[in-house]
């Protein structure tokens, strides 16, 4: 009940607010505030260890060690689509660390869509639906990218690959 309390008014606060609003729980047990990452870029990804798109994991390492500094990006694990993330944060941890070397902000695991959503996943899909973007969380691995002034900017399929054109025209403005 009371996790249910402090859901709610977490939940109510960051409604209408801006991703500078949001914290939430790292995997490495620190907590990632987006309002340190104001002035840089922001990508939000929502990851699984068992999917296809898994190599993805080495291609957003070398764009977040590629663009440090002017980009950051934050990985959200989430057991939504096919069961593709069944482990533990301290497994999924592991797991990324290395299989990847992945060294970018990691999130606890969450849930991406249905009754038990993230408020930062509501939040993406509200912003992405107001400016008439695609909402990429159809499967594991869809992006939502944020300018420096914490606005945001595009959004790309799971299928995208981190170091495409179509991301890429986005950090070498």
């Amino acid at each position: 009940m009371k996790l249910l309390f402090i859901s709610m008014a977490i939940s109510a606060t960051m409604t209408g607010g801006s991703i500078y609003s949001f914290k939430v729980d790292g995997l490495d047990g620190k907590l990632i505030d987006f309002a340190a990452f104001q002035g840089q870029k922001i990508l939000i990804v929502n990851t699984a260890s068992e999917c296809g798109n898994t190599p993805q994991y080495a291609g957003l390492e070398e764009l977040y060690k590629s663009y440090k500094g002017k980009l950051v990006i934050v990985g959200f694990p989430a057991n939504n689509f096919g069961g593709q993330e069944p482990g533990s944060n301290a497994e999924i941890k592991t797991f990324c660390t290395k299989n990847y070397g992945v060294s970018f902000p990691m999130a606890n695991k969450i849930s991406v869509k249905g009754k038990d959503e993230h408020p930062l996943y509501k939040y993406l899909k509200a912003e992405a639906a107001k400016k008439g973007f695609t909402d990429p969380v159809t499967w594991n691995f869809g992006k939502f990218l944020f300018d420096e002034s914490g606005e945001l900017i595009a959004t790309f399929s799971p299928s995208t690959l981190p170091q495409s054109e179509e991301v890429l025209q986005y950090l070498e403005e």
